[in-house]
């Protein structure tokens, strides 16, 4: 069963819209990303639905390395996969759109994400464990 389609604009301080944003599946797009100002972005998102023991981890590191994507996938105690991409704009919204596709393994029933700016902590794409 596929839940509903619901996302909520996170906000600074002052209340504006911050461009980070969390919610789940989408049958639309989501809130979109700021514009993009060439600078790297951070994707931290969790996951949840049939992810572990369905080579989901395998396969994000398998795309994340096609994109050129740094970062890291991981199993969370509670079931979900807990991912977080550093790169491009343009091509993090690829690794989104990838997770939220019938192409991603398993069965993802909800992706909580948030976009922030990029660390550049990450040398690659790995599993972290």
């Amino acid at each position: 069963m596929r839940l509903g389609r619901q996302y909520q604009v996170l906000c600074d301080e002052t209340g504006r819209p911050d461009g980070r944003y969390i919610g789940n599946m989408a049958g639309k797009h989501p809130v979109q990303f700021p514009a993009d100002s060439g600078e790297p972005v951070r994707l931290n998102a969790r996951v949840s639905g049939v992810v572990q023991a369905v080579g989901f981890r395998y396969w994000t590191v398998r795309k994340a390395e096609e994109l050129g994507l740094s970062g890291t996938v991981r199993n969370n105690t509670d079931g979900s996969v807990g991912i977080v991409a550093e790169g491009p704009q343009s091509v993090v919204l690829e690794l989104r759109r990838w997770l939220r596709s019938p192409e991603a393994p398993g069965r993802v029933e909800d992706v909580e994400e948030s976009v922030s700016a990029a660390t550049g902590e990450f040398g690659g794409f790995d599993v972290a464990y």
